[in-house]
Formats: structure tokens, C-alpha cells, sequence
């Protein structure tokens, strides 16, 4: 388990405003070097309270290969709706899925809705209010349970094995 000091919430966020403080004032100058490591000590202690909690990684490996994953996806998936827009309009057959959710951290969630509305020709529109379903709509989607299917297996089931949810 990793230690939590009161002093530093989000150690990796501290380390990543002092990095861009830099990038962005394109010095390295001790002044700048002290105000950016200031920012990355008081933003995240001024921003703790609207953080959810944090995120358990239980193989974090595998995060790499699934942000591959998603990327090609997203890749692929802009031929796909370049090849449905620019084509016959009866290509396009628009469709809801109600996907049954099997994650349970906020994180988790976050994380799956993101991918599913980042991949082009998909988005995740609503999520109910015991968080066991999202309403996906499909740009083309002759099937909703295949789409449902690929949702569950091709992103749902890594990101439960990612995160412990």
C-alpha cells in the first residue's frame, strides 16, 4: 500500500504542474523552479475535496496495452465513420444499447464511458442512477447485441482487471 502524506493528496499531479509550470514559462530558472513546486503543493490541496477516490491499479500493465487498444480502435473507427458518412445514406443505421455494467468504482466507470464516447460512431448518453446501466448510442449498428457484447468484453472486462473494482 502506498503511503499517504497529508501534505501531498496527489503526488503525481504536484509532479505534473511543476513539470508544465516549467514547459510552459520555458525556463528552468530556481525562481520558477520554486513558484511551479509552490503551485504543485497548494493546487492539489485546494482541489483535494473534489476528487473521488483514488484509483486502486491492480495491474497496471496492463493499462499500456489497453490505452493501445483504445487507440487503435479509435483509429480504425474514423474509417469506419468516414466510410458510413461519405457513403449511402442507408448506411446509417443508428441505434441505442442499454449495457449492463458490471464495474463498480467511480473511476472505473469513468473510465469505460470515456472510451466508449471517445471511439468515433458510438457515445455513452446516459448513465442510470444505481450506475448498473449505460445507454449507448451507435452512429451504425445493425446489431445493439453485438455492440453490447463488444462493449462488455472488448473494454468493460480489461478495465475490471486494470483497476480493483
Amino acid at each position: 500500500m502506498r503511503p499517504q502524506y497529508p501534505w501531498l493528496p496527489h503526488p503525481l499531479l504536484s509532479l505534473l504542474l511543476l513539470v508544465l509550470w516549467l514547459l510552459l514559462n520555458d525556463t528552468i530558472a530556481p525562481g520558477q523552479i520554486l513558484l511551479g513546486a509552490l503551485l504543485g503543493l497548494v493546487i492539489p490541496q485546494l482541489t483535494k475535496r473534489f476528487w473521488p477516490e483514488m484509483a486502486q491499479l491492480r495491474r497496471p500493465q496492463m493499462a499500456l496495452r489497453f490505452a493501445g487498444l483504445v487507440l487503435y480502435d479509435i483509429v480504425v473507427a474514423n474509417f469506419v465513420v468516414s466510410r458510413v458518412v461519405l457513403g449511402p445514406s442507408s448506411a446509417v443505421k443508428p441505434a441505442f444499447a442499454r449495457v449492463p455494467l458490471d464495474l463498480t468504482g467511480e473511476i472505473a466507470i469513468t473510465v469505460l464511458l470515456s472510451v466508449i464516447s471517445l471511439t468515433p460512431g458510438t457515445i455513452a448518453t446516459e448513465l442510470d442512477s444505481d450506475r448498473r446501466h449505460v445507454l449507448v448510442h451507435a452512429l451504425s449498428e445493425r446489431d445493439p447485441g453485438a455492440l453490447i457484447r463488444k462493449i462488455k468484453s472488448r473494454y468493460e472486462a480489461p478495465i475490471k482487471e486494470i483497476f480493483a473494482c
